[in-house]
């Protein structure tokens, strides 16, 4: 482990749903260049904040390592407060598919769901790049 969780709250959680499809993705990819899933936050989208998942090689130095459902997850030491206490699940229904992060922090948000605001912001409104009326 490249970090010891210090706190009882897990930095990041994977639903079995989502291990599962993230498991199948991985499989398909090739062989050492998705070792783990990165679960990650960027600057950017109308409310401040982005969520990333991507793959990787590896841990790298400082990132919380994690795993579950035999799927090794890390999360990069500016992403991981952000992130605390965040579910990543995989949703299919008729009307979407995809990943679903459910992140506590979370003050206010864009209609279009993949941008997001934490405490520390200044605008609590969505601005303008969702597409949706205010």
């Amino acid at each position: 482990m490249a970090t010891v969780e210090q706190s009882e709250t897990t930095v990041v959680t994977l639903t079995e749903r989502a291990a599962t499809k993230i498991g199948a993705l991985m499989a398909a990819e090739p062989a050492g260049e998705a070792e783990v899933l990165r679960v990650a936050i960027q600057g950017g989208g109308c409310s401040g904040f982005e969520y990333a998942l991507g793959f990787d090689r590896g841990a790298q130095s400082g990132d919380h390592e994690l795993e579950f459902h035999g799927v090794r997850v890390v999360v990069d030491p500016f992403s991981a407060p952000y992130l605390q206490g965040s579910t990543v699940d995989f949703l299919e229904t008729l009307q979407e598919s995809g990943f679903k992060i459910d992140n506590p922090n979370v003050v206010s948000a864009c209609g279009c769901g993949s941008s997001f605001q934490v405490a520390e912001g200044e605008d609590p409104g969505c601005g303008s790049g969702c597409g949706h009326a205010h």
